[in-house]
């Protein structure tokens, strides 16, 4: 079973930097697929990025350029570095895990943190 923990959300201005961390827990992180979802109010979940036990990375359109996802086998966290923000990408922002031979099914199914929260505004 896997727990994953995000941190990092907060309050940014428009075109400022935010790092989100995921951290996870109770079983080997090396051999899951993470990606990041968000959710804003009254809209549908949509996928972010995600990135693969082979470190291959995918991102919507929307944040392409501006956001990265990373992953650190050692310290068991996933990253999602979040620059050039606009108030588009206010939302709460969930971590999820598949294993990675599962990556090509979706997130659906897989294992969720409870989520942070991202505001942008001025």
């Amino acid at each position: 079973q896997l727990q994953l923990v995000e941190s990092g959300g907060g309050l940014v201005q428009p075109g400022g930097s935010l790092r989100l961390s995921c951290a996870a827990s109770g079983s080997i992180f090396r051999f899951y697929a993470y990606g990041w979802f968000r959710q804003a109010p009254g809209k549908q979940r949509e996928l972010v990025a995600t990135i693969t036990a082979g470190h291959s990375t995918n991102y919507t359109d929307s944040v392409k350029g501006r956001f990265t996802i990373s992953r650190d086998n050692a310290q068991s966290t996933v990253y999602l570095q979040m620059n050039s923000l606009k108030p588009e990408d206010t939302a709460v922002y969930y971590c999820t895990a598949v294993a990675d031979s599962d990556y090509v099914r979706g997130f659906e199914r897989g294992y969720w943190g409870q989520g942070t929260q991202v505001t942008v505004s001025s």
